[in-house]
């Protein structure tokens, strides 16, 4: 794990890649869950029956929210930011799906540090996001995530 303790630890790492989480298996328990709280009861991701027979991946597939909302959690992973205030996940830009992550599918975050910015006693970052599903040669998306750190 990265251990970042102040803006100029932080910015020494522009350009490169951060790190990756560990594996994280998304079963169908996990995605019943997120219909639930979403009200997203779309048949491809709870309807495990129909999705088998008649859907085209033969098995429910994750929300591409859900798999955006994983993101603070796999970030924490990566990347242990000390000495802050505060965190605000502030936030996405140009994010492409790639793929459907299946149901027990695993994934992974890769991050990359894009950009850097001191906004008056602000840290504004922008990283690159890949979610990485096992076994798969195409990414479930990549994007740009923005967060805002208070440094103390």
């Amino acid at each position: 794990m990265l251990v970042i303790n102040n803006f100029e630890e932080y910015q020494s790492h522009l350009g490169k890649e951060l790190g990756v989480s560990n594996w994280h298996t998304i079963d169908q328990e996990q995605i019943n869950k997120f219909a639930d709280a979403t009200l997203d009861h779309q048949w491809i991701h709870v309807d495990t029956e129909k999705a088998k027979s008649e859907g085209p991946f033969k098995a429910t597939i994750a929300h591409g929210y859900l798999t955006l909302s994983l993101i603070p959690y796999l970030w924490k992973q990566i990347a242990d930011v000390r000495n802050i205030k505060m965190e605000i996940n502030y936030g996405i830009e140009s994010f492409k799906f790639g793929q459907p992550v299946l149901v027990d599918s695993e994934i992974q975050l890769k991050a990359k540090l894009n950009s850097i910015t001191n906004l008056r006693g602000t840290t504004k970052v922008v990283i690159e996001a890949t979610l990485v599903i096992k076994d798969q040669p195409k990414p479930a998306y990549t994007g740009n995530v923005v967060f805002l750190y208070h440094f103390i």
